[in-house]
């Protein structure tokens, strides 16, 4: 027996699939790419995108995996209006004990928005490295508040104090440092691309 569906989900449903279509589109792919690129059959693909059936959790990963985007970012992308006001206490907040690093999104990812803001702290001594972006040519705008921080992008380290702001587009790894003597702590802006 087939659950009757709200009409909330019903909407959700139909602005993903719409949403899928666009990613598609967007970057000029027709269905037997995307099918090709994912292991989706185009007939699946197809009735996807028109919303005549709702994606598995399995169907969604393979789809975020070559569109570039974690799971939570594609479906804010879908939620209706992202607030207005995002007060301090929901914030989430990430500590990463073993390198020292705290990271709170001030302004989560959400559908519509291209940007998130993030402030982060790193101990004196610690170091954060990433492989890769989790999106080839994402904009980041890096403005130190206090304390001194080391980012190395594009084979270059870049020492950034109080003050300074740093702006690149991101292709490959990134480092951040805390050279001391105190903490440092760091709005860092991030655009998609």
């Amino acid at each position: 027996m087939r659950e009757v569906e709200s009409p909330e989900s019903s909407s959700v449903d139909a602005r993903l699939a719409a949403r899928l279509g666009e990613l598609r589109t967007g970057r000029g792919w027709s269905l037997d790419e995307l099918s090709r690129r994912s292991g989706v059959s185009r007939s699946t693909l197809s009735r996807l995108e028109r919303g005549e059936i709702s994606p598995t959790a399995a169907l969604l990963g393979r789809l975020c995996t070559v569109y570039g985007r974690t799971m939570s970012r594609l479906l804010m992308e879908v939620e209706t209006e992202p607030p207005l006001l995002v007060p301090a206490g929901r914030q989430p907040v990430w500590r990463d004990a073993a390198s020292g690093f705290v990271r709170r999104s001030v302004s989560p990812p959400h559908a519509g928005l291209r940007g998130e803001v993030i402030e982060g702290r790193l101990e004196a001594g610690a170091t954060v490295a990433y492989e890769d972006p989790p999106v080839a040519g994402l904009e980041q705008h890096l403005w130190v508040l206090e304390g001194a921080l080391e980012i190395t992008v594009h084979g270059s380290v870049h020492p950034v104090g109080t003050g300074d702001c740093l702006r690149f587009r991101l292709h490959g790894p990134s480092r951040f440092h805390c050279p001391g003597p105190g903490p440092v702590r760091y709005a860092l802006l991030i655009v998609l691309p």
